[in-house]
């Protein structure tokens, strides 16, 4: 086997994958502390096609070196926006349609093993802070409440690995 160049793998221009269809999915930064997990999830954004970003609150923007140093560009294709106050957002997502699913380990959460997207729907799948996880007002807004199982001794997971888990789990069952 031999690694492949990176003229090999035949990625998308910025230009293209603005362009291009997207997966038909937001994803919502709920006061996310870390510039390298804002960076991260871009990335991770970037790679399944995911329409946009909603980073709300004390969560950076691009342009940002710290987030440019994980994100490597995908800030750039990427879409995104910016709202004050994660409420605010999560109404006019909503508002166009959205069913809102926040990351989170509540009462009568769903397994994200039992999650089944519905290829007609768009999803916003919301994170929630390092710490405090998803706000409890923007919880009692949501549709669903999705929850990674774990088996460990830890109760989560980093918000950028978060992303990438649940973010391939319904690329992989809407593109099924």
């Amino acid at each position: 086997m031999r690694k492949l160049r990176t003229s090999e793998l035949k990625r998308l221009t910025i230009e293209e994958f603005k362009s291009s269809s997207k997966m038909p999915i937001t994803v919502v930064m709920d006061n996310i502390r870390s510039l390298n997990n804002v960076g991260s999830v871009f990335r991770t954004s970037d790679a399944l096609k995911i329409e946009k970003i909603v980073l709300c609150g004390i969560t950076a923007t691009p342009p940002n070196k710290e987030i440019h140093k994980t994100a490597l560009g995908a800030e750039d294709a990427v879409d995104w926006q910016y709202f004050e106050e994660t409420e605010e957002a999560i109404r006019q997502l909503k508002e166009e349609g959205y069913v809102i699913c926040s990351l989170e380990q509540v009462e009568n959460s769903t397994s994200l093993l039992d999650f089944e997207p519905s290829k007609d729907s768009k999803y916003a799948i919301v994170l929630g802070n390092e710490v405090k996880g998803v706000q409890q007002k923007v919880v009692n807004m949501s549709d669903v409440c999705i929850e990674i199982p774990q088996f460990g001794t830890k109760h989560s997971f980093n918000v950028s690995v978060s992303a990438g888990i649940v973010l391939w789990e319904l690329f992989r069952k809407l593109n099924a």
